[in-house]
């Protein structure tokens, strides 16, 4: 005799869920793998159905029915001084969240030059253990891009492409980055309204795309409010990233006349922040990147969209590994947020 299984006992399918939705297989297909395809409230309809009737995702059926190990992989970078790599971690951390909402993981692996990249871009695609590739550190000359199009590999980049002259390159491959020169001339602006004029720029060696850009802003908003070539030369420190070398350069400068300080980093900005103090001075200090312990300082920081870019990377390779495109001609610059805390002192003469 033939036992018939309850429908409330029966595992919960694309087409039960449909059916309960009222819509067709192919909006709850678009609605757990391109969200973005349908309006809001016909998304908000077929998630309510799919919590309501319990469905569970097989990773294993797709991975059957499309070849793909279901896997997105990532770059691990070295570990740093603890404040520089706040950024990318955080980075890391929302394209993590946003890929499982998207049923897929992110798999990290380390290299240590481009060479060492292609090799294990080269072991992760040859055994399928990875689908595709978010990448993170772009420079001038970058292997990578080529080594993945020529291979027919879907990648997206968090940072811009870089000519050999060391300026934005032709988008040529989907990408996605911060606005590095409006950030610091947000910062800049911020700093010339509460009344500095001497404001110090403690930043990376010339020849750092990422660094140039961020004193280029800083530069255009000094040249924009008077103040002359000769004045920027002066207060224009390079020295590598770190809070030591933040601390000694703003040392100098305070001791030239500076009083405030825009830093290319949250590290140099908690090295320039704790020369202040040491010298019993209140000049006003701004980072950039916004991380914890610039928070946890008080110090006022440039704050990147990471959420944004790392939803807009993640969308770009699952849109390739759909067949669609990547999505060069949205490749872009997101604006970050100056966010102000107590570091951000008048000057003196204004109190």
């Amino acid at each position: 005799m033939r036992h018939e299984v309850p429908e409330a006992a029966q595992r919960p399918t694309v087409s039960s869920v449909a059916v309960h939705a009222g819509v067709s297989r192919q909006t709850v297909s678009n609605a757990l793998n391109n969200p973005e395809r349908l309006q809001p409230d016909t998304l908000k309809r077929v998630l309510a159905a799919i919590e309501e009737t319990g469905y569970v995702r097989s990773a294993a059926a797709r991975q059957m029915r499309t070849a793909r190990s279901g896997v997105i992989a990532y770059r691990l970078d070295p570990v740093r001084d603890g404040i520089g790599g706040a950024v990318l971690d955080t980075f890391l951390h929302a394209l993590t969240a946003e890929a499982e909402r998207r049923d897929y993981r992110v798999a990290l692996y380390t290299a240590d030059s481009d060479e060492a990249e292609l090799r294990q871009f080269a072991s992760l695609t040859q055994t399928r253990a990875a689908d595709a590739f978010v990448l993170v550190g772009t420079h001038r000359n970058d292997l990578r891009y080529r080594w993945l199009t020529e291979h027919g590999v879907p990648y997206s980049v968090f940072g811009r492409p870089w000519s050999e002259q060391g300026t934005a390159a032709q988008p040529t491959h989907a990408w996605i980055d911060v606005d590095g020169a409006a950030g610091t001339a947000q910062a800049t602006q911020h700093l010339l309204d509460l009344g500095h004029r001497n404001i110090a720029f403690v930043g990376w060696p010339a020849g750092s795309e990422t660094g140039d850009e961020r004193r280029r802003g800083w530069d255009e908003a000094m040249a924009a409010a008077g103040v002359t070539a000769a004045e920027r030369h002066a207060l224009d420190s390079e020295q590598q990233d770190g809070i030591l070398e933040g601390a000694d350069a703003a040392s100098r400068l305070l001791a030239t006349g500076a009083t405030a300080f825009v830093c290319a980093s949250d590290s140099l900005a908690v090295g320039a922040f704790s020369a202040v103090r040491a010298a019993g001075e209140r000049a006003a200090v701004v980072g950039f990147d916004d991380t914890p312990t610039a928070a946890a300082l008080g110090l006022s920081s440039v704050r990147q969209p990471l959420d944004s870019a790392a939803a807009w990377a993640l969308a770009s390779v699952l849109d390739q590994l759909d067949g669609r495109p990547p999505r060069e001609r949205d490749a872009r610059l997101l604006l970050p947020q100056l966010v102000v805390r107590e570091s951000s002192q008048p000057p003196m003469s204004t109190r």
